[in-house]
């Protein structure tokens, strides 16, 4: 599953995929609806796209939720921060949310999760 992430090549020196993200990818844990773990040509067509939509920033994105355009993140300038960018905003007006560690974000997928089907 790893292999369907960006590789040492694509991302920046200062970004490396966090354990618990990898931990939560390798056991295949990719879709809480509506939030989903991008991978493959998804993967690099969102972190392109927030280069060029964003050029002030440096994201890394790992997630989209599929009933918008929020996309959860690793900023280089906020590191350990999972930040919730509503991608396709003008710049200024992207971010949306942050949560303190990745566990926090899954927490709230989860509850998304849980809300989105009820």
């Amino acid at each position: 599953m790893v292999e369907k992430l960006l590789t040492e090549r694509e991302t920046p020196e200062w970004f490396s995929y966090s354990q618990d993200f990898l931990r939560i990818v390798e056991q295949g844990l990719l879709d809480f609806d509506p939030w989903i773990i991008l991978q493959n040509e998804q993967l690099r067509t969102r972190f392109f796209g927030l280069k060029e939509r964003y050029p002030e920033r440096q994201l890394i994105p790992f997630a989209r939720r599929e009933d918008n355009d929020d996309v959860a993140c690793w900023d280089r300038d906020k590191p350990g921060i999972i930040i919730i960018i509503h991608d396709f905003s003008s710049p200024g007006y992207e971010n949306k949310e942050e949560y303190k560690s990745f566990w926090d974000w899954l927490r709230a997928a989860l509850e998304a999760t849980i809300a989105y089907d009820a």
